[in-house]
């Protein structure tokens, strides 16, 4: 059942924006620095996964396996705050968005510090850290019960532009905040694949920083009317 979230529809959709943007920054880094893997779209490392059993097929498997257990591992997490926290939606998304914002902001500094190198076995911390927030946000925004705004996965949406288009029959609903969510998480993935040419941790900073953003909206915005 779906959560009634404790600001506006438009500041709802606007933060749950915000982490689609997020999404983009991080997994864009992840596939094109830290070795053809996703954190936050778990949909390419089961395919992944896949080619285990194909020898020499040039993709790091543990890699893609560390990615899916640590976003089940968030998963997990955000299913208990959800429930612990959901029936009191500013505290529970406060909760589970510091989680994230935290948790960036340290992956950033190792990163940055070399503490965790992006060429070595070190990086399989990088990717655990970053898939574990990315399994948090999922779960998060779930509950919101808006098919198109996942935060990740896009595939249902793109479904939904073409199934309910003029062109298929269709009245072409949510038409506008389909296109949004697609054109959200590609601008993040163009920013974030720019901004690997010249650096890597404050990309993930600024992911961080977005969703402090997000968690800001959910916390002091101004409530949808009774």
């Amino acid at each position: 059942m779906a959560v009634r979230s404790p600001v506006s529809n438009r500041l709802t959709v606007t933060a749950l924006l915000l982490l689609t943007f997020a999404t983009g920054l991080v997994d864009a880094i992840s596939v094109l620095v830290l070795g053809h893997v996703f954190v936050a779209n778990m949909t390419g490392n089961v395919i992944f996964l896949g080619f285990w059993f194909v020898p020499h097929s040039g993709v790091d498997l543990t890699a893609a396996l560390v990615a899916f257990l640590s976003f089940v591992a968030g998963a997990v997490v955000g299913g208990r705050l959800a429930r612990h926290l959901g029936p009191h939606p500013r505290r529970w998304l406060t909760t589970a968005l510091s989680v994230e914002v935290v948790a960036l902001l340290v992956l950033a500094v190792l990163a940055g510090s070399g503490v965790l190198d992006y060429h070595d076995d070190t990086k399989l911390i990088l990717i655990a850290g970053l898939a574990v927030v990315f399994g948090i946000q999922n779960a998060t925004a779930r509950q919101f019960g808006i098919q198109e705004l996942s935060t990740t996965v896009l595939t249902q949406t793109i479904v939904g532009l073409g199934f309910d288009s003029r062109l298929a029959g269709g009245s072409g609903d949510r038409e506008k905040l389909r296109y949004g969510v697609v054109l959200t998480m590609c601008a993040g993935a163009v920013v974030g694949a720019t901004l690997s040419l010249v650096t890597v941790a404050p990309v993930i900073a600024l992911a961080g920083g977005v969703v402090a953003t997000a968690m800001a909206i959910f916390r002091f915005g101004r409530a949808a009317p009774a």
